[in-house]
């Protein structure tokens, strides 16, 4: 996968960082030259120094030859422009953009931008559902509420595999919520049964992360499972 990423601020750093991890090719634009000098030595030839809303800088980062734009300026205008551009006229087929302010969620909708996002960590799963599946992936934080959603893999090897979900033994204040099967997405009742290459969906505050994937894949180390999915180098 070619992606394009317009926007080399914490966001699109992020981003960048968690492509490269991911093994996908991807060239960031930045216009601002304090940024730029200070991230070159970093990412080198995966830097573009430019406006990302102009056409001429758009191609030069190999546009035409895209199969993602992320967005992610500091700019609600800016990020529009570029979703716009990029899905309209070079045709990119799946266009992600960061809004800021909330009150523009409704004209990103209106305007056919695939998906409007605030934060890395969202954007990369994103990413990571074009890939086949890590076994191990945060999906949301509400830091707020000290809750997020994460989804990990019933494999063979699990104890959760061809256990009804209320007989798992999840340590306390973690929430089972879907199982995502196929392209099905099941309540995660009590009575529902797992299978092996389900994705479980879950609720539960994020200290407890590593006490989930020793439920659920007691053969590997939590802190080799959380760094495959890049849970070190995501944020807000």
């Amino acid at each position: 996968m070619y992606v394009v990423v317009v926007g080399a601020g914490k966001v699109g750093l992020n981003v960048a960082r968690s492509l490269a991890q991911l093994g996908h090719e991807f060239m960031l634009i930045e216009r601002r030259r304090g940024r730029y000098d200070l991230l070159f030595d970093e990412l080198e030839e995966t830097l573009l120094y430019g406006d990302g809303t102009e056409m001429r800088i758009l191609e030069e980062a190999g546009i035409e030859r895209a199969d993602l734009v992320v967005a992610v300026t500091g700019s609600d205008e800016d990020n529009l422009v570029v979703a716009q551009l990029t899905k309209h006229v070079y045709k990119v087929p799946k266009v992600v953009a960061r809004v800021n302010n909330p009150a523009n969620h409704r004209t990103f909708d209106l305007l056919d931008v695939d998906a409007t996002v605030n934060a890395s960590s969202m954007i990369i799963s994103m990413i990571e559902h074009e890939l086949p599946q890590h076994q191990f992936v945060p999906l949301l934080s509400l830091r707020k509420e000290n809750v997020e959603l994460v989804e990990i893999e019933v494999n063979d090897d699990s104890p959760a595999a061809h256990l009804p979900v209320g007989d798992l033994r999840l340590p306390e204040g973690i929430l089972p919520a879907t199982i995502l099967r196929g392209d099905r997405a099941i309540v995660a009742r009590s009575a529902e049964t797992l299978l092996p290459g389900d994705q479980l969906l879950c609720l539960l505050p994020p200290d407890r992360e590593t006490d989930l994937i020793r439920a659920l894949l007691p053969g590997r180390r939590p802190e080799d499972v959380q760094a495959e999915a890049g849970r070190d180098i995501l944020g807000t």
